[in-house]
């Protein structure tokens, strides 16, 4: 089982990856909140420990992002006792809290006792939106016609914007949750990222970009991701209109730690 702690206290983060790992857990560690939210995408962690009061993006902020994509158990380990913290935290999402300091035999027994009752979710699914095949373990995206599979290139944030929608199909996924989880919480009102990146999408993945039937617009909320299936696909009954070779839509991505990544378009 992979479990993410996150502190910004290392001799304690550190103190924890050792135990963690010694009981037979693969661990992965972060000491802030946006280091967090990067490696719960890069990991998928089947648990995960956080802190409250953190540098870049807190607590409450990380366990928002998250759960807008995911629902491994989230246990809270504060040093903050009061009621109050903890019924913030419970609200945004998480499944437990622990207050510091604490006994390690607590700990562990509160992270069987999580993964007992919480169903752990699909690790890698393959899925298919028409004739497209996204396979997140290979970090694969194909279109398959009558001539056969064409491989479709996407940017590191394009894997991050659709596996959110992937995680969470057929259920709206506000602007808000996908902004913090890539970007974080400080460009929470930049909207405008979140149409370019959506209009570079439909552009790889619909059959028809004009008339999406899969990436569809929640005006005014987000987004949600229509008509995922698994399993093959049958070519003899797939729609095979407007079939033209698949191009690079996105040309470049320039990772830019004072903002969301900027994309130039090709003709």
């Amino acid at each position: 089982m992979r479990i993410l702690i996150v502190d910004d206290d290392l001799q304690l983060l550190r103190a924890l990856r050792i135990t963690l790992t010694a009981k037979g857990y693969e661990v992965f560690t972060a000491a802030d909140g946006a280091e967090a939210v990067a490696a719960a995408i890069d990991h998928h962690p089947d648990f995960l420990l956080i802190d409250l009061g953190m540098p870049r993006l807190n607590g409450i902020e990380v366990i928002h992002a998250i759960r807008g994509w995911s629902r491994a158990p989230i246990l809270v380990v504060s040093g903050r006792a009061g009621a109050a913290d903890k019924v913030e935290a419970l609200d945004a999402g998480a499944d437990d809290y622990l207050t510091k300091p604490f006994a390690v035999e607590e700990l562990l027994a509160r992270v069987r006792a999580l993964t007992r009752r919480v169903p752990r979710e699909e690790d890698t699914p393959l899925v298919h939106l028409g004739r497209v095949t996204i396979d997140l373990a290979a970090h694969s995206v194909s279109r398959e016609d009558l001539e056969g599979r064409k491989q479709i290139r996407l940017t590191p944030t394009e894997w991050q914007f659709i596996e959110i929608l992937i995680r969470n199909a057929g259920k709206l996924v506000t602007r808000q949750t996908i902004l913090t989880t890539i970007w974080g919480a400080e460009h929470i009102e930049d909207t405008g990222y979140l149409r370019l990146y959506v209009s570079q999408l439909r552009k790889k993945i619909e059959e028809d970009p004009a008339r999406p039937v899969h990436l569809l617009t929640e005006p005014g909320m987000g987004y949600r991701l229509d008509g995922m299936t698994s399993g093959s696909i049958d070519l003899r009954t797939a729609s095979l209109r407007s079939v033209k070779p698949e191009g690079s839509l996105l040309t470049r991505e320039n990772h830019n730690s004072s903002g969301p990544d900027e994309v130039s378009r090709t003709p």
